[in-house]
């Protein structure tokens, strides 16, 4: 089985986001992974994501969304982490606010492992032990051990 924190990293994990809407969570989650090295064009990336947004919702409940894009503006999958403390309207399916955010690009070409990381993420999102973990994390070891399912 894969570990989800091969895809992230320190750099990628933003544990006081400061955008108060949607697109600018979207911009800052974008800004963020471009310090991904897999990132080779941030603007492409902020593009589709913005695109794939507007088909249906990735607030998918529970504090959770799950913005993401397959997309030529990277090299390989990359997941950016970021928490807003008093949480954003994200349109989320369950009206709720969104507190927990990933960002997943990945190549056009990663179908099947694309499809992978969202379902690995969406299960462990479904604990709301995880859940809590991420809300009160402070360091990136933490929120690697929840991508791991440690």
């Amino acid at each position: 089985m894969f570990k989800l924190s091969k895809f992230c990293d320190e750099s990628l994990v933003r544990f006081d986001l400061k955008s108060k809407s949607k697109d600018k969570v979207i911009e800052e989650l974008v800004e963020l992974a471009a310090a991904s090295k897999s990132v080779k064009d941030q603007n492409l990336l902020l593009k589709d994501v913005v695109e794939r947004e507007k088909l249906v919702t990735t607030g998918v409940g529970y504090g959770v969304a799950f913005p993401h894009a397959k997309t030529k503006s990277v090299r390989g999958i990359v997941i950016a982490f970021g928490r807003s403390k008093e949480g954003v309207d994200f349109e989320a399916m369950d009206k709720r606010p969104v507190q927990l955010f990933f960002l997943i690009a990945a190549p056009e070409e990663a179908i099947g492992a694309h499809l992978n990381v969202m379902a690995k993420l969406s299960h462990l999102m479904k604990s709301q032990e995880n859940r809590d973990q991420l809300l009160e994390a402070e360091v990136w070891e933490e929120v690697a051990e929840v991508l791991d399912g440690v």
